[in-house]
């Protein structure tokens, strides 16, 4: 049985409003609230988000009572996964690795999954409690175990007026869940004051400010991770390969999560091949392979060969790179209590 406070958790924005540079937009980049996917549908509420909290971390929600949605994202890893592949309700792995959670809720086309497969987060959360390696139930099962506890029909009257429990409304409050993790309190977001207008240089290191610098220009990173909350515009080939092995979205392209907290969560890609940062950074600046389908922006550029784009970066920039992405961590997120495990276990 979960253990809940007396009051309940605030997520919903009238609680927690979003800091003024999420609100706006980045330099040569749109805002974070520009790519929020929430539909009107489904607002996230202090009481929806605490039933999705719940059901977030009740491992009745797969077959055997071995796992939950958090065994594959786990709070300290950034709500995401140190195995390269993670483990189902028998012990099977995924067919990659686990997301990062991490502001989820902003990604303009609303599509989840690497391959973006699901067309909402609502589409998406019923997915894993059905597969057959990860969860492996069916919604009607779900419905009946939730329905004998003694506590889901509380929570979901609360939530939604009724203690009707159904699959629309499992999927609306685990969607509500996922959405309130939003990360405003790394190093990177306290340069900014109330006003919204950041002081980099009173608040990085000489190394980090170095790190933005390169992230934000020669290295490009900013291209394709934009906004004060660092998320993707959308589905990439990025050369990982010079044959495609898996199509992703289509022609090896992926979505890529948020890189807040990206320091917490190795290891990275779609497969988690590259178990460190430096591992990440080696790759962009001299690996990226001439498959048919890389993105135009890792390229040579106008003028170039069409080759692969090579940043001849030094090792002290590589370092300075590393540094900055160190900036982007959250350890409030990492330890909040409304984001923890109810059941204590």
């Amino acid at each position: 049985m979960p253990t809940l406070p007396a009051t309940t958790l605030l997520y919903a924005d009238a609680n927690n409003p979003l800091p003024r540079h999420f609100l706006q937009a980045a330099p040569n980049a749109g805002s974070p609230i520009g790519a929020d996917n929430t539909p009107a549908s489904n607002l996230t509420t202090n009481a929806g988000a605490t039933l999705g909290r719940v059901l977030f971390y009740d491992r009745r929600l797969s077959v055997n009572d071995r796992v939950s949605c958090s065994s594959c994202h786990q709070q300290q890893f950034a709500f995401s996964d140190t195995a390269k592949l993670s483990r189902g309700f028998t012990g099977g792995f995924t067919g990659r690795h686990s997301m990062g959670l991490t502001n989820a809720r902003f990604y303009a086309s609303a599509r989840f999954f690497w391959d973006e497969r699901a067309a909402s987060l609502e589409a998406q959360v019923l997915q894993p409690i059905q597969d057959g390696t990860e969860m492996g139930m069916t919604l009607p099962n779900v419905i009946t175990k939730l329905s004998a506890t003694t506590y889901y029909p509380a929570l979901f009257a609360a939530a939604f007026g009724s203690s009707e429990i159904t699959s629309d409304r499992v999927a609306l409050a685990l969607s509500q869940f996922v959405r309130s993790l939003v990360s405003v309190n790394s190093k990177f977001d306290r340069a900014f004051g109330v006003n919204g207008v950041p002081n980099f240089a009173a608040t990085f290191t000489a190394q980090e400010l170095a790190g933005q610098d390169l992230f934000n220009g020669r290295a490009g990173c900013a291209r394709c991770h934009g906004t004060n909350a660092h998320i993707s515009d959308g589905v990439h080939n990025t050369g990982l390969d010079a044959t495609i092995t898996d199509v992703g979205a289509g022609n090896g392209r992926f979505k890529a999560p948020s890189l807040r907290n990206i320091a917490v969560r190795p290891p990275y890609m779609h497969d988690g091949r590259f178990q460190t940062l430096e591992q990440v950074i080696a790759f962009y600046d001299s690996g990226v392979q001439n498959n048919p389908g890389l993105d135009p922006r890792l390229r040579g550029g106008p003028g170039g060969n069409g080759l692969p784009l090579r940043l001849n970066l030094s090792a002290a920039e590589r370092a300075s790179l590393v540094a900055f992405l160190g900036t982007l961590t959250d350890n409030t997120f990492l330890t909040d209590v409304r984001f923890s495990n109810p059941f204590g276990r």
